[in-house]
């Protein structure tokens, strides 16, 4: 087994998408050629995970037929009702523990399925970072200029993240912060059931 390659990866696209103001689907919205969710599937399946699994909720039927057009050997879970990102990663691995799926000692890779500028080897610094911290959980950020709307990176003193707390969620000190959650995880795949 190549040693960045995932054990799974689970891309959330399960989001209603409320503020691009449209009844399409968020994650089927074309950019560049492709569906921002068809971009999130083309990088991870560079990984060539043992498992790659879409959760689909909002707008379901048309999410589900575009995967089955794109990548029709992905597995497809449903969120029935949208809890957030570890209840959708919680149901994700419900379902292929269902299946009997057997997981190796490698990474869980978490993505949204709306950051269609992914790339595969990005996904590769993560996992690689990941590994040689040997961390329960890795979260890919960055540093804007303008953070408005993304989730903050809040740290302690020791420089490790302490929380990730929403734009809405944010106290004044919060918002001042430019360092924010790109949506992309990797996690020891272990601890994280010990959570979920």
């Amino acid at each position: 087994m190549r040693m960045n390659r995932p054990s799974a990866v689970v891309i959330l696209a399960a989001g209603e998408g409320t503020r691009m103001r449209s009844s399409t689907p968020k994650v089927l919205h074309n950019i560049a050629g492709r569906s921002l969710l068809g971009h999130v599937i083309e990088a991870a399946a560079t990984l060539e995970p043992e498992h790659l699994v879409v959760v689909v909720g909002h707008g379901r039927e048309q999410v589900i037929e575009h995967i089955a057009e794109i990548a029709p050997w992905a597995l497809i879970v449903v969120q029935a009702e949208q809890l957030g990102t570890g209840h959708a990663v919680r149901v994700a691995l419900e379902d292929l523990d269902g299946r009997g799926a057997v997981f190796s000692d490698a990474p869980l890779v978490v993505l949204t399925g709306d950051t269609p500028l992914l790339s595969g080897s990005t996904l590769v610094q993560l996992i690689v970072a990941h590994n040689e911290a040997k961390a329960a959980a890795t979260v890919l950020t960055t540093h804007l200029d303008d953070p408005y709307g993304y989730g903050r990176i809040i740290r302690d003193a020791a420089g490790g993240v302490q929380r990730i707390v929403e734009q809405k969620d944010a106290t004044a000190d919060e918002l001042v912060v430019d360092e924010i959650n790109s949506g992309m995880y990797a996690f020891d795949l272990v601890k994280l059931r010990g959570v979920l």
